[in-house]
């Protein structure tokens, strides 16, 4: 099985997003919490990465995910990074990057979606001894660096392309982002950094769902107008639907040229799943009070899974 980026079709991308969505509305179910309101605005971002954008060494077959490896250093030699879930790290391929960890359940979705990923590997997720962190780890599927605290994945990946620059490889380092990250210092110096040296092999895609853990980013630090003060900064900027495939796919190809390129995806933090408005505004992660909530959302996984 060849799981290299396979240029799907819209509409198995689309497949592909309600898959995410499901699996973690299946999970967090299951488990009594989970990250379901950044599935719901980034599953559209994730699929068309996975499924069109990305280009990625391929995979014989999808990955099992092993035992914690233990710290990296000279003296262990078993150590490896989630990037195996990406294939070879060669000249001529992409490297993805998560920045805003709590996302790493949408990711772990994704990659079982995109073939990269046994389909059973959630059932690890978050377990003493496994690599499905709650909070991806540069060991976890997927990763290859540590990105928290939140704010920091951009400056290590700046540092990763002008390598990759200087060394003359052609595949792009592509990040994703979220908006609550542009409330940090370090995200603007690390923006000046790449503008400033001309890191135009960088690609950033930014889920903008408005919400954060204490309640609207408006509410708790405004970042608008985030177009304008990119483009002050030197980026070329691009606004879109983040749910709206065929523009993420365009996106995509916004590499090169005289200026980095960042694609600011406007989201909601409910697509796909209604029922959640109610929660309004604790959307940053969902946890029950009871286990009459649990089973009312148990409901809801049934009806969803009925949909297609």
């Amino acid at each position: 099985m060849n799981t290299s980026s396979p240029h799907r079709t819209h509409i198995d991308i689309a497949q592909m997003a309600r898959g995410i969505r499901r699996r973690v509305l299946e999970h967090t179910v299951r488990n009594n919490g989970g990250y379901v309101c950044q599935a719901c605005s980034s599953a559209e971002i994730f699929a068309s990465l996975y499924g069109a954008i990305l280009r990625l060494s391929p995979l014989d077959m999808p990955l099992a995910p092993w035992k914690f490896p233990g710290v990296p250093g000279n003296s262990n030699a078993q150590y490896k990074t989630g990037a195996a879930f990406h294939g070879e790290k060669l000249p001529e391929f992409d490297r993805f990057y998560l920045s805003p960890s709590q996302y790493s359940l949408v990711m772990y979705a994704a990659l079982i979606e995109a073939g990269r990923m046994d389909e059973h590997a959630l059932e690890e997720f978050n377990r003493d001894g496994g690599i499905l962190e709650m909070i991806g780890a540069e060991h976890s599927p997927g990763m290859e660096i540590m990105t928290g605290s939140l704010g920091q994945g951009i400056s290590q990946v700046a540092g990763i392309a002008m390598a990759r620059k200087r060394k003359g490889e052609s595949g792009r380092n592509v990040l994703f982002m979220s908006d609550g990250e542009f409330q940090i210092g370090q995200t603007w110096e690390a923006i000046q950094a790449i503008v400033f040296h001309r890191l135009h092999n960088i690609l950033i895609f930014v889920d903008i769902n408005g919400h954060q853990c204490d309640g609207r980013v408006e509410q708790v630090m405004n970042i608008e107008p985030l177009h304008a003060r990119l483009e002050g900064f030197g980026m070329r900027v691009f606004r879109i639907d983040g749910h709206d495939i065929d523009k993420l796919i365009d996106c995509g190809t916004r590499i090169g040229g005289d200026k980095p390129a960042i694609v600011l995806c406007d989201t909601d933090p409910c697509r796909g799943m209604e029922f959640l408005r109610s929660r309004a505004p604790k959307y940053h992660y969902v946890r029950f009070s009871s286990e009459q909530e649990r089973r009312e959302f148990e409901k809801k996984l049934s009806l969803f899974n009925n949909i297609k």
